[in-house]
């Protein structure tokens, strides 16, 4: 009877892991892309590997409209142009979305507003193609999910 029971949590957590995989993969395949401008931060980690530390420059915009509110983390709205680049509009509230409008998750630190996520690791001996990134690819599906996909140093 145990080995029963094993057996079928086994599969149920081979099933909502893969139905997860799924999800994701299909915000690759069908997502909209958005771009976030990148801020200035150290290019590399030595001891991690070949990795970025990431900041976005809408994380700046937000902080200084969430300094003056008491919420540790949520949602903001960005904006997002014709070259798909976001840009900050405000905190979420009850307006609706525009068309070009989306929704984004942030949580406030101690000194700012991170956007997750904040790193992004690449395959060892590509630190060429990501050493003048300006962007980070993002994908979007209609519900506000968001998947990191890539770095670009243009639109």
């Amino acid at each position: 009877m145990r080995l029963k029971i094993m057996i079928g949590l086994t599969v149920l957590v081979l099933i909502v892991l893969n139905y997860s995989i799924y999800q994701k993969e299909e915000i690759i395949d069908k997502g909209e892309t958005v771009l976030l401008e990148l801020a200035p931060v150290d290019p590399r980690s030595l001891i991690q590997g070949d990795y970025m530390r990431l900041r976005y420059a809408i994380e700046d915009d937000a902080f200084k409209t969430a300094s003056s509110v008491d919420i540790k983390s949520g949602y903001m709205v960005i904006s997002v142009n014709a070259q798909q680049i976001a840009s900050f509009v405000r905190l979420e509230d009850e307006t609706p979305l525009a068309d070009d409008e989306k929704r984004l998750y942030y949580h406030k630190t101690y000194g700012g507003v991170r956007i997750v996520p904040d790193s992004f690791f690449f395959q060892e001996g590509h630190a060429d193609k990501y050493q003048n990134a300006k962007y980070g690819v993002f994908k979007f599906d209609d519900s506000g999910n968001h998947i990191l996909t890539d770095l670009a140093d243009q639109p």
